[in-house]
């Protein structure tokens, strides 16, 4: 079995019985145990990530993960797909975290539960305890940047930042941090732009997205750093450029819960 970084629920029901195949729930535990893809181990998605202070979403400690991931089964040959109910936002966090755990065996479910569950694909409330395996942590630092580093490249032209939070958070005018504003020469791209309405928050077409994003003025040649508020909402910005060829993407933990909080970092407002 071997799924893209963006898979098709289509795709998915057919390898439903696979052994290799796990499906991983981080939407809301009151929708799971109403209906969810059969064989899905629901994620409480607290538990993929870790505070500190005023920072939230940071990486949890590898032996967290280690324990976590193998509660759900996942081991070495595992191919996770995960979904959520929200447009992707959670599930593309658990992508990103096995990724940085080494495991690269992980998809987002496109679409999510909206376009399995609207689209009449199986379902069930039915829940059974997943079989345990041992899911080793293989530190990958290449989809990671940390403030520290951003900051020490804010004058670098072969770095440029996504900021997926609403437009009012980039400019200054809503702030959830000590100060309000957007990391210096960051680009607004507000995460669900890339999601179809009208195709039950599936991804929009790849050759609409490039566009788009050229157009803001991104470029495949040079690195791609992701933040929001906490690495939720542009861990679907980073699946996103991921899936439609750049190269050298990376999402911050943290985000603006650290940058934000952090007097000695610089922001601007608009």
């Amino acid at each position: 079995m071997r799924f893209p970084l963006i898979v098709d629920p289509e795709t998915v029901v057919r390898e439903l019985d696979d052994d290799h195949l796990v499906v991983v729930d981080v939407g809301k535990l009151a929708l799971y145990k109403q209906a969810h893809i059969p064989g899905a181990r629901f994620l409480d998605y607290g538990h993929l990530v870790a505070n500190r202070g005023r920072t939230h979403g940071l990486l949890p400690e590898q032996r967290h993960l280690e324990t976590l991931f193998s509660s759900l089964g996942i081991g070495p040959e595992t191919h996770v797909v995960a979904c959520d109910d929200e447009g992707g936002g959670k599930a593309a966090r658990l992508v990103w975290t096995l990724h940085c755990a080494g495991h690269n065996k992980a998809s987002l479910l496109n679409g999510g539960l909206h376009a399995w569950l609207n689209e009449g694909f199986p379902h069930t409330p039915a829940t059974g305890a997943a079989e345990p395996a041992r899911f080793e942590y293989h530190d990958d630092p290449a989809p990671l940047i940390t403030g520290d580093e951003i900051l020490a490249r804010i004058d670098d032209d072969q770095l440029q930042l996504l900021d997926a939070r609403s437009l009012a958070e980039y400019n200054g005018e809503q702030r959830f941090s000590m100060r309000a504003g957007h990391i210096p020469g960051a680009i607004h791209y507000e995460w669900t732009r890339a999601l179809d309405q009208a195709r039950n928050l599936r991804l929009r077409d790849t050759e609409s997205l490039l566009q788009e994003l050229s157009s803001l003025g991104f470029d495949n040649t040079k690195e791609i750093g992701c933040y929001c508020q906490t690495h939720h909402r542009s861990s679907l910005s980073w699946v996103m450029l991921k899936h439609l060829g750049f190269t050298h993407v990376k999402g911050y933990p943290g985000s603006w819960s650290d940058w934000g909080n952090r007097s000695d970092y610089p922001a601007e407002t608009v």
